[in-house]
């Protein structure tokens, strides 16, 4: 495993992270506690040394398994996780209905306030049963409170010694900006993918001049880059990708194609399609860490072997080459 200093941090994040989303069971299909935690502790023993996860993912399931995960290994691995959506406070910006895993209706809040950043940190430590979170992160900017003044608490949280580092997710360049007129913003989480490279025009230039960590969520674009979703794979209710245009017939179909010209990159490394991909996110320049998901051991530890690949220059130009290329319907 490879591994990069985070921002202006003395913090070592690995090439691959684990990306916690799927095992908190929302919005993609359920999930098995059990094999999760397993997963987590294949990942931790292959390298894999940060668990990303967020208050949301489940409403808070996601953070409990990940703390049943860790127990007993706090000291082998480093814990981020994300503020600013609430689903039990009806306050701020209003984000989108959805229903907890139960089934149980319930609507989403962006909330950038003070007082519910403070909260939403003492629950999640206590959820995941640490002292401590070493990357604490604004999930979604709240539209309805200053960016500054929820930066200025996220500043305070640190001197308290309760978050290491601080992060903003999905948050744009003028955005972060904003933020550091208060303090460090240690890193970025976008959305970055060889499919879906938005985050190119601006964002990354702007975090490699200014030191700023970049978090690349959905490497493999939630799956379909792996080569494992054919043109029959259906995905349960409640799945996110059964309305994700990527997975829509006509593109899926141009990037299978795809995927099978560019297989014989990742056969003469001995990869799959999926390390392969990953690697590539990897190999961008100004990316941190790939956060790759694992719903068990043996995903797991096939993500962890994708932050050991190193592909040459023409191998990467190669990869891009063929998926600017593909003319997707987005």
């Amino acid at each position: 495993m490879k591994y990069t200093t985070l921002g202006t941090t003395d913090i070592q994040l690995p090439a691959v992270s684990f990306g916690a989303w799927a095992i908190g069971g929302w919005l993609w299909g359920g999930s098995d506690d059990a094999l999760a935690i397993k997963a987590l502790q294949a990942g931790i023993d292959a390298g894999i040394t940060c668990i990303d996860t967020a208050a949301t993912y489940g409403m808070g399931h996601s953070e409990k398994v990940v703390g049943e995960a860790i127990k007993g290994r706090r000291d082998e691995v480093l814990i981020a996780t994300k503020c600013g959506m609430r689903w039990d406070l009806a306050e701020g910006h209003k984000a989108m209905e959805t229903q907890m895993n139960d089934g149980t209706p319930c609507t989403i809040y962006r909330n950038g306030r003070p007082e519910s950043v403070i909260y939403e940190c003492e629950s999640s430590l206590q959820r995941m049963g640490i002292e401590v979170i070493d990357l604490y992160q604004v999930h979604w900017p709240d539209s309805t409170w200053p960016l500054d003044d929820t930066m200025a608490t996220l500043l305070k949280l640190k001197e308290q010694g309760k978050i290491r580092a601080i992060g903003v997710s999905n948050f744009d360049t003028e955005m972060i900006s904003l933020c550091q007129t208060k303090g460090t913003v240690d890193s970025v989480q976008p959305r970055y993918n060889a499919l879906q490279r938005e985050p190119e025009e601006s964002l990354l230039p702007f975090c490699r001049e200014h030191a700023v960590g970049v978090l690349a969520y959905s490497p493999i674009a939630q799956g379909l880059l792996t080569g494992k979703v054919d043109m029959e794979r259906t995905f349960p209710e409640g799945d996110i990708r059964n309305r994700n245009p990527l997975f829509a017939a006509e593109n899926r179909r141009k990037v299978i194609d795809m995927l099978a010209r560019v297989r014989p990159v990742a056969d003469g490394h001995n990869i799959t399609l999926g390390q392969l991909f990953t690697a590539w996110v990897t190999h961008q320049p100004g990316i941190t860490t790939a956060l790759v998901g694992a719903r068990n051991p043996e995903q797991a530890q096939e993500n962890a072997v994708a932050g050991a690949v190193s592909l040459s220059d023409e191998e990467v130009a190669t990869i891009r080459a063929e998926v600017e290329g593909l003319d997707l319907d987005l």
